[in-house]
């Protein structure tokens, strides 16, 4: 068996930003490696083999947050619901780490963590593996000749929808109006149906919701957010 050819995948994002203190370099020295998922970066899983899921959560329904920022809204999510194991994929190491110190605090321990680029993830998530999604605040890429850059486009909502399973919840926030836009344009061709049937389907915050600082600081500045909510077609 072949192994399958690593695909160029441009990434934009930030990977690392200012120092990290003494205590977020050993939540990542101590904590990290035993957080992962699995295999899946391309240098340790060059066949793309799929995680092996149930051998990390049992028969626990899987969730995932794709970009879970300084990890506030997972952490809670992972408290809320012992009886589900959550994923969360974030490439920026401050806010892995920023995340590692609240697993600590709060002893939550359904937890797995990819410190990487989500579409790596995606690659070796079986079919149909997960029941919820989270794509809370994405980068926004505000500029119309980056809007390319959004996760809401084909090459990361088409293999997102391979891994979540038939009638399985996306929600998205932002604050963006233009992402709402591209969101309710693009996310319906990937195979997923929007639920909103009233404003207030997309005005108010799910019952579960845990506001983020970047919401905070969003509301502080004016902006509104939208609250999205679609289920996997199957």
């Amino acid at each position: 068996m072949t192994s399958p050819d690593r695909p160029h995948r441009n990434f934009y994002g930030r990977l690392k930003g200012k120092a990290l203190k003494k205590s977020q370099k050993t939540y990542l020295d101590q904590d990290l490696a035993q957080l992962s998922p699995g295999a899946v970066g391309w240098d340790e899983n060059p066949e793309r083999t799929p995680l092996d899921l149930r051998a990390r959560f049992g028969d626990r329904p899987i969730w995932l947050e794709i970009g879970f920022g300084g990890g506030e809204h997972l952490v809670h999510q992972a408290a809320q619901n012992p009886d589900v194991g959550i994923i969360g994929a974030e490439p920026y190491i401050n806010g892995v780490a920023m995340l590692l110190g609240k697993i600590r605090r709060a002893g939550v321990d359904n937890l797995a963590v990819h410190p990487g680029d989500a579409r790596d993830l995606f690659d070796v998530l079986p079919d149909n593996s997960i029941a919820r999604a989270f794509l809370l605040y994405p980068d926004p890429w505000p500029k119309k000749r980056h809007h390319r850059r959004r996760f809401v486009t084909p090459e990361h909502l088409q293999p997102l929808a391979r891994v979540m399973q038939p009638g399985a919840v996306l929600r998205v926030a932002t604050d963006i109006p233009d992402y709402v836009r591209q969101t309710l344009e693009e996310v319906p061709k990937a195979g997923f149906a929007w639920q909103a049937q009233r404003p207030a389907d997309w005005r108010r915050p799910w019952g579960d919701w845990l506001s983020t600082r970047y919401e905070q600081k969003a509301l502080r500045e004016g902006r509104t957010p939208h609250y999205l909510t679609f289920t996997r077609q199957g």
